[in-house]
């Protein structure tokens, strides 16, 4: 692993800490600033139209400029939205917070295409989930850490303690080298992306695949505690069995095809919201919450695709338009489970089975092939003066 990857995996490393310690708890933290149950699905739609609106600008630009720029200027962003929502007494504040660390959604893009090109012989699928899972090992400590401290002196000390975290995350990824960008042969440029009807027929996999996942997934936390008791420190404990299975699952399902993995992810999900759905006790909530850690691993695979469909130089473009496609679905399904938790709050979880389950089909009948673990030949970066 070279050292970019390395200094990526314990900065990821500390920020799952840090994003651990808060994100798990942030619809039960909105409830207690006075949020209702549609305010709260509401904000969660617009965190992820804050997470839509930078991602296509950002992917242009990591093309354009380079992609550790966009990354400092990522991590910095998310470390100053965290003070705000540390340092925020009202509910609005709170969410002007909160909104501005969606907008550091905008890394998946850079972050993504500095992976493929620092990936040395790995391969994609196998570099990226690598990088997920020092993120999730971190996700293990956060939420078990945050429920404790919840429950002693409150969640807005928690935030607190994240923002902290992150400042240390930050100083660590100033030390990556900076990445030469990638050129195509001006002769022979590279078909538009959105000429490329492969890639543009993915796209569309992707909005269903990840909008009947996320589903069930947003008002989780307070269905726990409402209607099954649960107290904010065996919350944080699922939360860290979570962050433990994402760590798990990315290190043992990058060995697949993509299209066989986004599968599995799916088939994750299914699982997760049975179990919730229908389960009595922790145990079973803890089963459930450790093999939704599947579901993390979903980036990672198709983004791997959509490495396979276009040329390197279009890199950042490709992963920022797939990853907008990927909020906009995360924009709506809150929407739709704040309406279905209002008329029932279990209905979710039968709709999210339903729903999965077709995606699956989808997902096998439509989504491109690719070859089980041979390492990419990608050409050489062209270096800009």
């Amino acid at each position: 692993m070279s050292i970019e990857l390395i200094l990526l995996f314990f900065s990821l490393f500390t920020w799952g800490i840090g994003e651990g310690l808060f994100f798990f708890f942030q619809p039960i933290y909105l409830q207690q600033l006075g949020a209702d149950t549609m305010t709260i699905a509401g904000v969660f739609s617009a965190f992820g139209m804050a997470m839509m609106a930078a991602h296509i600008p950002a992917g242009y630009l990591a093309d354009r400029i380079g992609r550790k720029p966009l990354l400092l200027a990522a991590w910095t962003s998310g470390m100053v939205a965290t003070w705000v929502m540390a340092l925020a007494r009202s509910l609005p504040v709170f969410i002007a917070g909160m909104l501005l660390y969606g907008l550091t959604a905008f890394v998946s893009s850079p972050l993504n295409s500095y992976v493929t090109a620092a990936r040395g012989r790995l391969t994609p699928a196998r570099a990226m989930t690598y990088m997920s899972a020092s993120f999730n090992f971190g996700a293990v400590v956060g939420p078990l850490a945050g429920g404790w401290l919840g429950d002693q002196v409150g969640l807005r000390v928690v935030y607190f303690v994240a923002a902290g975290l992150f400042v240390i995350s930050t100083v660590i990824l100033f030390f990556l080298r900076s990445q030469p960008r990638e050129e195509h042969d001006a002769g022979r440029p590279p078909a538009s992306l959105l000429g490329n009807s492969r890639f543009v027929g993915l796209l569309f996999i992707v909005f269903l695949v990840i909008f009947v996942c996320y589903l069930p997934q947003p008002l989780t936390p307070k269905f726990l505690e409402n209607e099954r008791s649960l107290s904010l420190g065996e919350i944080g404990l699922l939360g860290s069995i979570n962050g433990l299975g994402n760590a798990v699952f990315n290190l043992l399902m990058g060995q697949f095809t993509s299209r066989l993995g986004l599968a599995l992810v799916e088939a994750c999900v299914v699982i997760f919201t049975a179990v919730i759905w229908l389960g009595s006790d922790m145990k079973w909530y803890a089963a459930g919450y450790f093999i939704l850690g599947g579901y993390r691993t979903a980036r990672a695979f198709i983004f791997s695709m959509v490495r396979a469909l276009i040329h390197p130089a279009q890199m950042g473009l490709a992963y920022g338009i797939t990853e907008t496609f990927n909020s906009l679905a995360i924009v709506l399904a809150p929407l739709l489970a704040g309406v279905l938790y209002t008329g029932q709050p279990d209905l979710v979880y039968p709709v999210g089975i339903g729903s999965t389950l077709l995606a699956i089909i989808v997902t096998v009948l439509f989504a491109p092939r690719d070859k089980r673990a041979t390492v990419e030949q990608i050409p050489a970066p062209v270096e800009i003066p």
